[in-house]
């Protein structure tokens, strides 16, 4: 299929006047529009939870997540990929995102790279990528050579490889094990797939990065347990969420979260079993950090 015949390259008949709408009209247009996105995204479910499963299992055994796209998919897959380690208490370096172009094409276009599959495979091979690892292959056309590149390699490595696309039938779907399809169809500005398609694109990592998280340990029943405190408001989010958890008032989740150095996990541990930081560490460390298993050890 031709760039030009791709779904999210067709015009949208609600819109099609909409340089002449009020700012209301605009804003309802695009808001309409934005209302079939959670629907495609439901439709994608099973693939969605497939690739939890699958992920998570690597990510158990040591590997990394490794996103890659070019353009606003390459950029929500960064964000994902940043926004775990303040979030879940995971190092840097078990969650990766991969721009086309480099760290540079975060903000400004890099003309060109996206059209190049041996750069998405030399960024991988950069990575000394393993067969642990999970690639995320991100392109809302489907189509993205930088991201077939990087697939195709990480097939050949034995990594387990996602595809997050907007159209039935991808190109990257046919080139990874799970394909994850939310056709989200044409957007209200032609061809702009920040829009919709990129709307989509950032509820399936949500759910996939959460979905794997939730699977390491991470969530304490709804709460983000491995937070890392590294500022005022996590700090007092961090206390909140030792007293909820460990049912004690403010003073003693504050005191558990100084003898614990910052560790969530280890204060709530420690005032669950009334023990120390360093059998609350060992604790976790057996139990994989998994706070519900060790609070369930009798």
């Amino acid at each position: 299929m031709e760039i030009k015949e791709l779904p999210t390259e067709q015009r949208n008949p609600a819109s099609m006047r909409i340089d002449q709408m009020t700012a209301a009209e605009i804003v309802k247009t695009i808001n309409d529009a934005d209302q079939t996105v959670a629907e495609a995204v439901k439709r994608a479910s099973g693939p969605l939870a497939e690739a939890i499963d699958q992920a998570a299992d690597r990510y158990q055994r040591g590997g990394r997540l490794i996103y890659m796209g070019a353009g606003t998919s390459g950029r929500l897959g960064v964000l994902d990929a940043v926004e775990l380690v303040p979030t879940y208490g995971i190092s840097p370096d078990r969650a990766v995102g991969l721009l086309a172009g480099g760290p540079g094409a975060m903000f400004k276009a890099v003309e060109g790279a996206e059209d190049r599959a041996d750069l998405g495979q030399k960024d991988l091979q950069s990575l000394k990528l393993k067969q642990d690892d999970v690639v995320i292959g991100l392109a809302a056309s489907g189509r993205t050579p930088y991201v077939l590149g990087g697939l195709d390699y990480a097939s050949q490595v034995g990594a387990l490889t996602i595809a997050v696309a907007c159209v039935s039938g991808s190109l990257i779907g046919q080139h990874a094990q799970i394909a994850i399809e939310a056709v989200t169809g044409p957007e209200v500005i032609t061809g702009s797939t920040r829009m919709k398609a990129g709307t989509a694109q950032k509820m399936i990592l949500n759910a996939l990065s959460t979905g794997i998280m939730i699977k390491q340990g991470k969530v304490y029943q709804n709460v983000m347990i491995a937070v890392k405190p590294t500022n005022q408001k996590l700090v007092d989010r961090a206390i909140r969420i030792i007293m909820t958890v460990a049912d004690v008032d403010q003073e003693a989740a504050s005191a558990a979260l100084a003898k614990s150095k910052s560790d969530v996990p280890a204060a709530v541990v420690m005032l669950k079993r009334g023990c120390g930081l360093a059998e609350a560490a060992q604790l976790l460390k057996k139990h994989h950090g998994n706070v519900a298993d060790v609070i369930k050890l009798r």
